[in-house]
């Protein structure tokens, strides 16, 4: 189960989803992301914060929030929405942060949103979504967004999206923007943390992991796919970022799924 970005920013999106021991690499994008732990823990990073989600606890995360979900034992429902579906409480946070993400709203409103339907109306949804968001607001604390060039950081995510298989460099990256290759180079690490080219590697090793999981590719294969030039630079990779062979990993994630 991954992401789809393209359709963010569509004028009053709204999704909803549920998953198991679910994990997706930093990103960020345009809408909301309310997110309730079913059971088990998952582990989410919001703007360099480290978060331990329990049973019952929630995120609200933030248009243009960088944040990345780990988990290997939970359940989850995950809602997505854009901001047009609550414009007032959008335009009250503009420009604002929470210094904490973290809440923990009415179980009446957790069902509700369990019970609602992608199709259901407007008012049905705008309705719970500001509901939610008042209970997040009750007892949130605003700080300014100092975040610079934003615009640009969602751009490069995007490109890494679509030439994560293929040349995802730092050099191409920048004939594209049009940046010099330092000012990317020092603009992505300040920000995010780690180099343009460990972000583009863990992208690819999580991708990678997915399709061990889920489909019957061949472990070379799943190499070329994720952009990887030989095998041996993919199983080093591999071994790195999860700690163990891509065949070991499926050979794991299979037995799991077998036992269930």
């Amino acid at each position: 189960m991954f992401y789809e970005f393209n359709h963010f920013g569509i004028s009053e999106y709204f999704h909803k989803e549920y998953g198991e021991n679910f994990s997706y690499p930093l990103h960020l994008h345009q809408s909301f992301e309310f997110i309730t732990i079913l059971s088990g823990t998952m582990e989410i990073t919001v703007n360099n914060t480290a978060y331990t989600l329990k049973e019952g606890q929630s995120l609200l995360l933030f248009p243009n929030q960088l944040h990345s979900l780990s988990s290997e034992h939970s359940r989850h429902m995950l809602c997505i929405f854009s901001p047009e579906l609550i414009k007032a409480y959008s335009s009250k946070i503009k420009d604002k942060l929470p210094e904490s993400n973290l809440f923990q709203p009415d179980v009446y409103l957790i069902n509700q949103l369990d019970n609602i339907c992608d199709n259901a109306s407007s008012i049905e949804k705008k309705g719970l979504l500001y509901s939610l968001c008042a209970e997040f607001d009750k007892n949130a604390i605003y700080t300014s967004n100092s975040y610079p060039d934003r615009d640009l950081l969602s751009k490069i995510f995007e490109f890494v999206e679509h030439s994560y298989n293929g040349d995802c460099s730092l050099f191409q990256l920048s004939e594209k923007m049009g940046y010099s290759y330092s000012y990317l180079s020092r603009y992505f690490k300040k920000i995010v943390g780690m180099s343009f080219n460990d972000y583009v590697n863990r992208y690819r090793i999580s991708n990678a992991c997915y399709m061990l999981s889920n489909t019957d590719i061949t472990v070379i294969r799943c190499a070329m796919d994720n952009g990887f030039g030989t095998l041996r630079s993919f199983n080093r990779n591999f071994i790195r970022l999860v700690g163990v062979s891509p065949k070991e990993y499926r050979k794991s994630a299979r037995n799991t799924l077998t036992k269930k």
